[in-house]
Parts: C-alpha cells; sequence; structure tokens
C-alpha cells in the first residue's frame, strides 16, 4: 500500500485535531485553499470498516467510533438528554416541516407550545432560529441544526425515517395517521399524540425511547 499524500495527511491531522465538525470549506481555508475532496474520499476509504470512521453529518466532516462498536462505549461517552413529550413532538415537528413558524408547530399538534419548550431545544442546539417568514406578523421560523444531524447519526433530513419504519417501530397509533393525513406532509411527525404524556431519553447513539409519568 503506498503512502498518503502530504495533502491527504493534512487533511486527517486537521480533523483530528478540530474541537467540532469542518466543513470542506473550512478544511479548504484552514489549508491555505486547497482543493481537499479527493483527500476526503480517500480517507474515507481508508477508514472504511475500522473502529473510527471519517463521516459526512450536515455537510460538516468528523471522525466517530463505528456504530457496531457502541456497546462498547457507552459506559464512557454517553450523554443522556431528557425530554418532555411535547418537546420531542416539537422537535419531530421542526425535523419534517422546517422551516416552521411556532403557530404552524402549534396547528400541527393542535394544543399551544410553551416558550420554554422551543427554548430547550435552542439550548440543546437541536433547533436555530432560521429567520422570519413574508407574511402579515413575520413570525420567527424554526429549523434543524447540523448538530442534530449529528447526534442522531443522519447525513442529511433525507435520512429522517419514513412512516412505515415509524409504524413499525410502534411509534405511530390511529392519532397520529390520522394528523398525518391532515398535515399533508411528506413524513409524519415521529411522536404526536396526547399533550398529557411522558418524558423521552434521547441517548448519543442509537436513540432509546423511555417514559416518565409527567405533564408536557
Amino acid at each position: 500500500m503506498s503512502a498518503p499524500d502530504d495533502l491527504v495527511r493534512a487533511v486527517e491531522a486537521t480533523l483530528f485535531a478540530a474541537e467540532e465538525p469542518m466543513s470542506v470549506e473550512a478544511i479548504s481555508t484552514h489549508l491555505g485553499g486547497a482543493e481537499v475532496r479527493g483527500a476526503l474520499a480517500e480517507l474515507v476509504a481508508h477508514y472504511e470498516g475500522r473502529g473510527v470512521q471519517l463521516v459526512e453529518r450536515g455537510k460538516r466532516w468528523h471522525f466517530q467510533t463505528a456504530s457496531d462498536l457502541a456497546h462498547l462505549l457507552r459506559r464512557e461517552r454517553e450523554e443522556v438528554r431528557r425530554l418532555s413529550r411535547a418537546a420531542t413532538e416539537v422537535l419531530a415537528i421542526v425535523a419534517y416541516h422546517e422551516p416552521v413558524s411556532r403557530a404552524e408547530i402549534e396547528a400541527i399538534r393542535g394544543v399551544q407550545t410553551a416558550k420554554g419548550t422551543l427554548d430547550v431545544l435552542l439550548e440543546a442546539g437541536w433547533v436555530r432560529v432560521a429567520g422570519r417568514r413574508e407574511v402579515p406578523g413575520r413570525p420567527v421560523i424554526y429549523a434543524t441544526t447540523p448538530e442534530f444531524l449529528a447526534h442522531f447519526g443522519l447525513q442529511s433530513r433525507r435520512d429522517l425515517p419514513g412512516i412505515d419504519e415509524l409504524r413499525a417501530a410502534g411509534l405511530l397509533d390511529p392519532v397520529e395517521d390520522a394528523m398525518a393525513a391532515l398535515t399533508d406532509a411528506p413524513e409524519p411527525p415521529a411522536a404526536a399524540g396526547d399533550e398529557a404524556a411522558g418524558c423521552t431519553e434521547l441517548s448519543q447513539g442509537p436513540v432509546a425511547l423511555a417514559t416518565d409519568d409527567e405533564n408536557a
């Protein structure tokens, strides 16, 4: 096997030392404007099947441990975030319908959304303010972030589970199916339903769902 050239090594070192995922443009700028796409492709192939892999999430690149080794690392790196049922529903609606305003979120959920619910998602870094809709009142609109994609292992929103996958996982009930039909969306929210419900536990890597009794 031939030794990697200096550019490949430079890209590898840059990503290894980076504190956060980097876009192609950021890597190129850091390396004096070099064309780095070929080097990235070579590194992806080099790390394929290894314990550490180079992946692209939300158009940004970073190294991550192989998903099939998660059980070996769970104790050291598991990060648990607990979201209320309301926050989980809002996150799902933003992911499947973005950009979306608070009024549109409430129309889909059928109940008012507390300001604190969106604040939790903004603080978690999974939802961002995407601007204002050019309609009377110019409401703020929300969208997901690259951190949301990276946390759930998605390359883009196209990788979100479809309705058949959600139903097979037991995350849809007849009420949610009816809501999906009424909203006329390409995909339904991942979890919509009764406002008085539990709490969803989202952990790094594969998503673990658990409920506790509390009001959203």
